[in-house]
Order: C-alpha cells, then structure tokens, then sequence
C-alpha cells in the first residue's frame, strides 16, 4: 500500500524536505505551504480539498478554486489524485451532486463517509476506480469499537466472498498500523508524523534532536506495516468484539 503523509511538515524548512525526500505525501487545499517541495522530493502526492478540517472550523470549502488548483497539477508526473468535494455530514444527494460536477479528466476520488448507507458505497465502488473512506457522524473517529463495527459492515458489503474489494480503497486519517494491517487498502493518509515529530514528549528523554529527525523515525515505523491483501471477515469480527 502506499502511505501518504499529510503536510505542512513542522520544523524547518530543510527538516521538512528532508522528511519528504522519496515519501507520498498529501497536500489540503487549506494549507499547500510545502507543496513546491512535495512536487520536488516526493515519489508522488495527492490533493486533499481540507473539508473535515473546514468543517470542523465551521468554514465552507471553496470548490471552484480547489477545483482550479488540481487543474493546475494534475500534469504533473507525481500527481496520483485529487478526493473530490464532499459535505462531510451532508446528505448523499448533495455529495451526490458534487461527484457528478467534478472534471472526470482531474482523477478525482470520492469520499463514502461512514455515516452514509452502505447502498450508496456499493454504487461508487462500481462507478469509481477508488473509493475513500472518511469517518463520520457517530463513527468520526478511527479504530473504537463502535467503528470498527461500521468498517466490517462496510467491507462486507463491498468485497466478494474472497475479501477482495470492488475497486481500490484508500483510509482518510487511518494512516495507523493497528488499523490498515486489518483492512485491503491500497493507501491511507494522516499527519501523524507532521504533527507529532514536534512532540518531545512522544519520545521522552532520548528524543531525536530536530522535529524533523523525529518525523522520520514515526514515518519510518509506519511505513514498515502494509495493509491486509483481503477483508477477513472471521478474525475481523473477533477483533472488534
């Protein structure tokens, strides 16, 4: 799987591009600081259109200019895809009518929040070539019991009797071992390592000395996992109870 990396990264300028130097990276619309370097250094990198964080600002997310943005990149050879504007708590007709705004020729990827039915998740994965899962509603955060529950009900519905899913999934903010090892995603994303590599705490009293050296070492330990080849129902029912 691939693993994408959410910028800005903390620290300076060099620490950042030392991080990104053959990395994936993710770069939201709301906050593109570092996507000169990311379009630099980077393997390749995918564009987030900042809804979850806007709507967690209360903000409303410009679509015509992300929609110009990603016009503008999408040429470029390390440019993999761009999620497609979505309402994060909105109802499946409003995403509904964004999904069929966007320019097919941009490689969009459309969002399946958890809170949507699990009708509208079959509809996509056979419509799209990927499919992002984003956390919502009632399971708005990753990896708790209760939203474990949902992924499995959503797995089942989308992957046949192999675990293999209809299309490539990728996981929003579930960049994190104990999640993805479980599940057959293609990529996932977090700015776990951006924002703790500023965290001297997390390491204690034998830190790496820069903020940047500390990101490596968390990004470092991610990318050692990959995810799961299938859904496996059995031992996944198991897990979460």
């Amino acid at each position: 799987m691939i693993h994408y990396h959410g910028t800005p990264v903390g620290g300076t300028r060099q620490d950042g591009a030392r991080f990104l130097a053959g990395r994936h990276a993710l770069v939201p619309f709301p906050r593109q600081d570092d996507v000169g370097i990311v379009a630099e250094v980077c393997q390749s990198f995918v564009f987030d259109n900042g809804a979850f964080s806007i709507w967690n600002k209360g903000g409303t997310l410009d679509v015509d200019g992300y929609t110009r943005w990603v016009e503008d990149w999408h040429r470029h050879p390390g440019f993999d895809w761009a999620l497609i504007p979505d309402v994060i708590d909105g109802n499946e007709a409003a995403n509904d009518a964004l999904l069929a705004a966007w320019p097919r020729a941009l490689r969009g990827v459309p969002v399946w929040h958890l809170h949507e039915s699990l009708e509208r998740l079959q509809r996509l994965a056979s419509e799209w070539p990927m499919v992002a899962f984003g956390s919502s509603g009632q399971w708005r955060w990753p990896g708790t019991a209760a939203w474990w529950k949902r992924m499995a009900a959503a797995m089942d519905a989308i992957c046949d009797d192999q675990g293999r899913p209809a299309c490539r999934l990728h996981g929003l903010r579930m960049l994190d071992p104990a999640i993805f090892q479980h599940l057959p995603f293609a990529s996932a994303d977090s700015t776990n390592a951006a924002v703790n590599g500023g965290s001297i705490s997390r390491f204690g009293m034998y830190a790496p000395p820069t903020a940047g050296q500390r990101a490596c070492v968390i990004a470092d330990r991610i990318e050692a996992h990959n995810s799961s080849p299938v859904w496996q129902r059995e031992s996944q029912v198991e897990m979460t109870l």
